[in-house]
């Protein structure tokens, strides 16, 4: 293994501090709970957002930390759930007259750590309401979950709440509007390689030279089969044909197409794929009217890509339009 890395138990708080340096100003670090949060939060006139889930997945979700996005976020280690008083703690410090919301990706130990968190914290007077995120269609039950993992679209639904609480939405319009936008997308992802988790050291799964997985979990979790290399077209084919299949997608569909590279997959690659998915959605009749491509939700070093699917209408346009403000700046 070659990584940059000192002590792999120190990987996360050393990454968050670095994060915070970063962005001085803007975002707060709190190292007893791994917590990053907005500079100026919590405010009085808006419900303050929480996620948490495992490391490793960057920039999700300390990453988007900001205006319009995240108030804060409280990872575990690479791949693990937050402990429990990671997300208590967190709830008290970002409580704020109008609430808390909680988004959870559909993995059992954040099910876990964030009910118990949620209760705890209820108990000492915070208003709490969630939002569970299970837009991967590759598999119904996996190593993590019982249901369907939540992924690459959960972006979605953190910029749809995002921008609505800026805007004033009440706690229970931002659990509405969540679940209204994971009700309408989807994502299938596949890998080329595995990943290697700094404490581990080496892959957390071997893939032969002329294999790939398809419909893996962004932990490594197997997906539907394990399969010979195909080409790029034919992989971005599948991939499509899942997404579009189980909602299902139709034609006269005004859709946002995301592409995410999984942490090792090159951006020109990442735009090939593109090109191959928003022709294939155009043959079926389906607009691709807001475009994503990068690195949204990752696996550490995974070389891999996933596809989203969001079925748009106007009032998730306009969301998805609102201005944010993030630890990832652009130039």
């Amino acid at each position: 293994m070659k990584k940059f890395v000192n002590d792999p138990k120190q990987f996360v708080p050393e990454m968050l501090k670095g994060i915070a340096l970063a962005n001085p100003g803007t975002l707060r670090y709190v190292p007893e709970y791994n917590l990053i949060m907005r500079a100026d939060a919590p405010s009085d006139d808006k419900v303050s957002i929480i996620q948490g889930s495992g490391s490793g997945h960057e920039p999700a979700h300390v990453m988007v930390v900001g205006k319009g996005m995240l108030d804060a976020a409280c990872p575990g280690d690479v791949f693990s759930a937050p402990p429990m008083d990671y997300v208590l703690e967190t709830s008290k410090l970002l409580n704020t007259p109008k609430g808390v919301l909680h988004l959870i990706n559909n993995y059992t130990g954040d099910r876990m750590a964030f009910d118990m968190g949620r209760e705890l914290a209820e108990a000492e007077g915070v208003t709490i309401k969630t939002v569970v995120v299970d837009d991967d269609v590759a598999v119904k039950d996996s190593t993590y979950t019982v249901g369907r993992r939540g992924v690459a679209g959960n972006f979605f639904v953190i910029k749809a709440v995002g921008a609505a609480s800026e805007q004033g939405a009440d706690l229970d319009e931002l659990v509405r509007i969540g679940d209204k936008v994971n009700s309408v997308t989807r994502t299938m992802g596949m890998a080329l390689t595995s990943c290697t988790p700094p404490a581990k050291g080496s892959p957390l799964f071997e893939l032969g030279a002329d294999e790939m997985e398809m419909g893996v979990g962004i932990h490594g979790e197997p997906g539907r089969r394990r399969e010979k290399l195909a080409d790029a077209n034919t992989i971005i084919d599948e991939l499509l044909e899942a997404v579009v299949t189980d909602l299902p997608y139709e034609r006269g569909d005004n859709v946002a197409l995301m592409i995410n590279g999984l942490g090792g997959t090159p951006i020109s690659e990442l735009y090939l794929l593109y090109g191959r998915a928003h022709e294939q959605l155009s043959d079926r009749g389906i607009t691709v009217g807001r475009n994503y491509v990068g690195e949204y939700c990752t696996s550490l070093d995974m070389a891999g890509v996933s596809l989203t699917l969001v079925k748009l209408d106007d009032e998730l346009v306009s969301l998805f339009s609102a201005p944010a403000e993030i630890a990832i700046r652009t130039f």
